[in-house]
């Protein structure tokens, strides 16, 4: 009995003095870990509080930047350059500036496709995007004949005051009373509608946007803010069928070119038939879209049935002509030879 009593009194004592040590681990994993909470917590309110004085240098350091930007132009004509670029470029169905539509909207089956550089523009800022169905387009007029002065020059560019309109026939208005591509900085804005979106591409109608067109941004069009109640233009701006022509018909060659040339352009064309094709070249010509140089030459019936325009769409030279009733006559359809509104005699 004695035996077993002396075991049992060993076997409790282990036991407590087992319970004591883990207990006394525990303990000590408890306040280790909370040093370390309590460490970490330290460092991370340093780290914090670095990153927000961080921030408030950088803050002080642009506007003591943009201070010395404004003092520096008070001394020299140079102007602040500000950081863009173009995230995106325009593949459209207008392949010269020649017949683009000079307002947006006005040709619905005008197409193009806005394909984003990916390096800039990371797919899901599209999310969302297809919910509105216009948006607004901020671009550059990269085809001004006029922009290596802009751009290279400035000291040698001038503002042209007033640009020829034209709705009046040439006429001069002020240029900011108008969407003249000749502007002090080469940009436009216009609207589209959004037909679909396909991973880093807007697929978009109703443009006026020539092939290659740089794009800057893109913006939803809201209707309850962007389109004004009672908003008022000058009266020539109303005048659209000073414009319009009369009618628009093909020879029967058009007709039999159409076939063979559309075998050329179909696979990466922006319509899907060319009859499709047909109803766009339709409605580009609906608008006269020859120069005013062009319209105004003085002719007689005779010379007008003699003079062949050409516009160049997806590729394609499409030459007509165009009587002194503004009745229009489209001829045929061909390869280009570089030819951008060129009137042959």
């Amino acid at each position: 009995m004695s035996y077993t009593t002396a075991a049992l009194a060993f076997t409790l004592t282990l036991v407590s003095v087992s319970a004591t040590v883990s207990l006394y681990r525990w303990r000590r994993r408890g306040e280790d870990l909370e040093h370390r909470i309590n460490e970490l917590e330290k460092s991370l309110g340093s780290v914090s509080e670095k990153r927000a004085s961080e921030r408030r240098g950088r803050v002080k350091a642009q506007q003591a930047l943009r201070e010395a930007l404004a003092q520096s132009e008070s001394h020299n004509s140079h102007s602040t350059i500000y950081p863009m670029r173009p995230i995106g470029t325009i593949q459209s169905c207008f392949s010269t500036r020649n017949g683009t539509p000079r307002q947006p909207l006005l040709v619905s089956l005008a197409r193009a496709c806005l394909n984003f550089d990916p390096a800039l523009v990371p797919p899901a800022s599209l999310e969302g995007l297809e919910e509105y169905s216009h948006c607004w387009i901020i671009y550059v007029f990269h085809l001004n004949t006029d922009i290596e002065k802009l751009w290279r020059k400035p000291s040698q560019s001038k503002l042209k005051a007033k640009v020829r309109v034209p709705r009046l026939n040439g006429e001069r208005k002020g240029v900011f009373a108008t969407r003249s591509p000749h502007r002090p900085c080469p940009i436009g804005l216009t609207v589209a509608k959004v037909e679909e979106i396909q991973k880093d591409k807007v697929l978009l109608s109703g443009v006026d946007l020539v092939d290659g067109t740089p794009v800057l941004d893109i913006k939803p069009y809201l209707p309850y803010s962007d389109s004004i109640q009672g908003a008022s233009v000058p009266n020539w701006v109303q005048e659209d069928c000073l414009l319009a022509v009369a009618s628009v018909s093909f020879s029967d060659v058009f007709s039999s070119s159409i076939t063979s040339c559309w075998k050329l352009i179909e696979k990466k064309s922006l319509y899907g038939s060319a009859d499709e094709f047909k109803s766009l070249i339709t409605q580009v010509l609906s608008w006269d879209i020859r120069s005013m140089s062009q319209r105004n030459k003085p002719q007689d019936t005779s010379d007008a049935d003699s003079i062949i325009y050409h516009l160049i769409l997806e590729g394609l030279d499409v030459s007509y002509m165009i009587d002194n009733e503004s009745n229009i006559l489209v001829q045929d359809v061909s390869l280009p030879n570089n030819l951008e509104g060129v009137a042959e005699t």
